[in-house]
């Protein structure tokens, strides 16, 4: 079987190489291939240039030629999501339309104590279905990497549950989901003991199982005033660091303290910081810390915007993910959310790009995605476009016509795979 294709023509390719993981960027700096192709050889890149050009130089290469007008840009990331879990919340989003508070919302059965209730009852093979339908669509919508969180179970097993479900789901779809550990989301309701006795039972009982069925080399935690403080959260991740997982932290979301561990820390991202003032951007800014933005949360709960503005203009580096979860970020569309994000943000065309690319691709310490280079894994996206301006000017309402995964085709829309 012939592994090497040539793809193409592209009457753009941006690439999104050569560009810098930390602050600002402007659409000047994009680099716009024209007219172009890309070999792939065994799932990677191996070269990028003129399509015709590359054409004469291979002549005996299988050539995959595109008709008409098309667009490509590397395979999104979706660097935070819950797309596990059991039931909905369709609920508790029309109580909050509605005025009701958080309080108000939880005390009526909803909240995510209610999803860790349903989440509790289903079964793996009823999380993998939902899971898998999930991933699928993000794939169908370009991302072709989507990392996903535990944290709905709360227990040891109800965790294991999970994330052996996440685990599964990896095998059935073409995506790559990359596994994080939430145990630490919230206390749990049924839970007797102290914050800092749950965390300790978590680090010791379901640590080393994550090593030793490679579940997850992920720990994340929520640090907010609801759930764990700084001070309690310390000592849980630097169990995880000292056994060699990497480490990502829920900051600052309604309250600050978060980011502030997540750069004490050495945290590779730090996700949410909607609430993050001037002195947390700077902490951040001057960090090699991931500054994610959650825009799918702030849509879902009508409050305000990460400042990714201020943390770009700091010489910060941000990343874009769509939170998907069941409630407060239920839209799960990463393409749209960014786009909306860089309205009322004021981002360029390249740092909305970049955040959903080689930047998110950072916040996971994945080093082969992001970019369309040379040896990088060979995940792109294509649309129907001549202008790539077009992909964030429609605000998601352009999708891809052809998703590609480590050089196959794993979506055309004109056959629909899925």
């Amino acid at each position: 079987m012939n592994t090497t294709q040539l793809i193409g023509p592209f009457k753009q390719l941006i690439s999104m190489a050569k560009l810098p993981l930390k602050g600002a960027i402007t659409d000047e700096e994009l680099l716009i291939l024209e007219d172009a192709g890309i070999i792939v050889e065994n799932g990677k890149i191996k070269k990028i240039g003129n399509f015709n050009a590359l054409v004469k130089s291979e002549p005996e290469i299988t050539v995959h030629e595109l008709q008409g007008n098309h667009t490509c840009i590397p395979g999104l990331i979706d660097a935070h999501t819950h797309i596990c879990f059991g039931g909905t919340r369709a609920n508790d989003y029309a109580m909050r339309n509605a005025g009701k508070s958080y309080l108000e919302i939880a005390k009526s059965g909803g909240g995510i104590w209610d999803t860790v209730t349903q989440t509790r009852k289903a079964s793996q093979k009823e999380l993998v279905q939902r899971t898998t339908k999930l991933a699928q669509r993000h794939l169908k919508n370009g991302v072709t990497t989507i990392e996903v969180k535990s944290g709905y179970g709360l227990s040891v097993d109800e965790e294991l549950k999970m994330l052996r479900a996440i685990s599964e789901t990896n095998q059935k779809v073409s995506a790559d989901l990359i596994p994080t550990c939430l145990a630490a989301h919230m206390l749990p309701k049924d839970y007797t003991g102290t914050h800092s006795e749950y965390l300790n039972g978590i680090a010791k009982n379901l640590f080393p199982i994550l090593k030793e069925e490679k579940l997850a080399n992920r720990i994340d935690a929520f640090v907010e005033e609801s759930a764990f403080s700084a001070a309690q959260i310390t000592p849980y991740f630097k169990k995880a660091i000292n056994l060699g997982f990497d480490i990502t932290i829920h900051a600052d979301q309604f309250s600050t303290s978060g980011s502030k561990a997540a750069v004490e820390l050495g945290a590779l991202s730090a996700d949410h910081l909607e609430a993050s003032t001037q002195e947390e951007i700077n902490l951040l800014a001057n960090s090699a810390v991931i500054a994610t933005a959650l825009p799918g949360a702030s849509i879902g709960l009508g409050c305000a915007f990460t400042p990714a503005r201020k943390i770009l203009d700091a010489g910060g580096s941000l990343a874009i993910a769509s939170d998907h979860n069941p409630g407060s970020a239920p839209m799960g569309d990463l393409l749209t959310q960014a786009s909306i994000l860089g309205t009322f943000e004021k981002l360029s065309n390249a740092e909305v790009l970049a955040g959903i690319t080689f930047r998110a691709a950072a916040a996971l310490n994945l080093k082969d995605r992001g970019q369309l280079t040379k040896g990088f894994l060979a995940d792109f996206i294509v649309f129907h476009t001549n202008n790539y301006q077009e992909i964030l000017y429609q605000q998601g309402n352009l999708k891809p016509c052809m998703v590609w995964k480590k050089g196959q085709l794993v979506y055309d829309k004109h056959k629909a795979k899925f």
